[in-house]
């Protein structure tokens, strides 16, 4: 990769919640490496919990970020313009070659709009996932940033399909992979050195990991009510792990359960995990039961059995080749599916194409020929080829 770059080049990766983190880390290193790349890191402070931010970064072993935005929380609408008011002088004063956003969170969406309007080139890491469900708002964040996007970089088959359903140009699409496999290949076994499972008590195999947080599922009584009936099920068979997400345990208490499922038999609930300490549940866990995006993926590579407890999802190759499977909210059929697997009927999974720790290059080598043709007017065809996948 590094005998690409013929020019100075000023990239700009935002960053706006931790799983853009995991994400970023790869990208960034890989740029890193190349010369004459000015790689900055802008922190739009979306996720406004520090702490766990600097966690992140410490552990991703990223620097500390160029440009801190500290956006902060608000209503979608809100947030949305506070980044790009904020990230629009950024681009006036940089004045960066092209802006790489990652995922579906609204910094995602924001940065992109202002890359497009003031004609800086836009590149979208994890483009073309849909769940077909717009009452999501990151289906909407993923929609618009793609359509504006002069990058689109894609981890599965169904995110190519979509993308030539909707018209984009299939030169612009590029099938690289995953780069959250990326960082698990990388930091798997560092992970493997930390000692959350002794001090919890359990062994690897003898526990279920639980995760919660969508708003669609814990921003109601009644949606809390069945995940306490979700988990006193589930912690018949297993100890249940659940690292609470701050959302989840703040509803929970704003409707007083959260005490009630604190006293469940076999119940531990922790605080949000480091990448490295969560990590290592998810390798070590008999079953995760999730509402997550990426820990489909995640769970797909570990080969580990994963109920997602949604209607549907915008990773459907984590259903088609991996460990995943849509489960409804409900306790009975959770329980169902969970005694279905301790009882040895376990889906086996293959891991997906591509997801082989190398997307990160890739993207670093793809990005960095379209920036020289636009500089130069020159590219090198084999190396696109070499990189990306043919796009059918």
């Amino acid at each position: 990769i590094q005998s690409l770059n013929n020019s100075f080049m000023n990239i700009i990766n935002v960053v706006g919640a931790r799983p853009n983190f995991i994400k970023l880390a790869p990208i960034h290193r890989a740029l890193k490496s190349i010369p004459n790349v000015k790689s900055q890191i802008v922190h739009t402070g979306q996720h406004y919990d520090r702490a766990m931010s600097d966690i992140f970064f410490r552990q991703l072993e990223l620097p500390e970020p160029d440009i801190y935005l500290g956006i902060g929380g608000g209503s979608h609408a809100e947030q949305t313009g506070k980044v790009m008011m904020a990230f629009e002088k950024v681009v006036e004063q940089e004045q960066p070659d092209l802006i790489i956003v990652v995922g579906d969170v609204n910094s995602t969406v924001a940065c992109s709009l202002v890359g497009a309007k003031s004609c800086v080139p836009v590149a979208h890491v994890e483009a073309g996932l849909r769940s077909g469900d717009r009452s999501m708002p990151e289906e909407i964040n993923r929609i618009v940033t793609d359509s504006i996007s002069d990058l689109l970089f894609v981890t599965e088959q169904s995110g190519i399909d979509h993308l030539n359903n909707e018209g984009i140009r299939k030169e612009s699409i590029h099938f690289v992979g995953n780069v959250m496999i990326d960082s698990l290949i990388h930091f798997r076994e560092k992970a493997r050195q930390s000692t959350l499972l002794d001090d919890l008590k359990v062994s690897p195999g003898e526990y279920i990991l639980m995760t919660m947080h969508r708003p669609s599922n814990v921003d109601n009584v009644r949606g809390l009510k069945e995940m306490k009936r979700i988990i006193k099920a589930l912690a018949s068979h297993k100890k249940v792990i659940f690292p609470m997400h701050p959302r989840t345990k703040g509803n929970l208490e704003h409707f007083g359960l959260y005490e009630s499922i604190g006293h469940l038999k076999g119940v531990h609930i922790t605080e949000p995990q480091g990448y490295l300490e969560f990590l290592n549940l998810m390798d070590h866990a008999a079953l995760i039961v999730t509402d997550s995006g990426g820990i489909q993926e995640e769970s797909t590579y570990l080969q580990v059995p994963c109920l997602t407890l949604r209607e549907n999802t915008e990773r459907p190759v984590t259903i088609d080749l991996g460990t995943n499977q849509l489960v409804d909210i409900n306790a009975g059929a959770v329980a169902d599916k969970a005694e279905e697997i301790f009882n040895g009927s376990i889906k086996k999974g293959e891991i997906p194409p591509r997801w082989d720790g190398h997307a990160a290059e890739r993207i670093t080598a793809i990005a960095i020929q379209y920036l020289n043709k636009h500089k130069t007017g020159k590219v090198d065809n084999q190396v696109t080829n070499r990189f990306s996948e043919p796009v059918s």
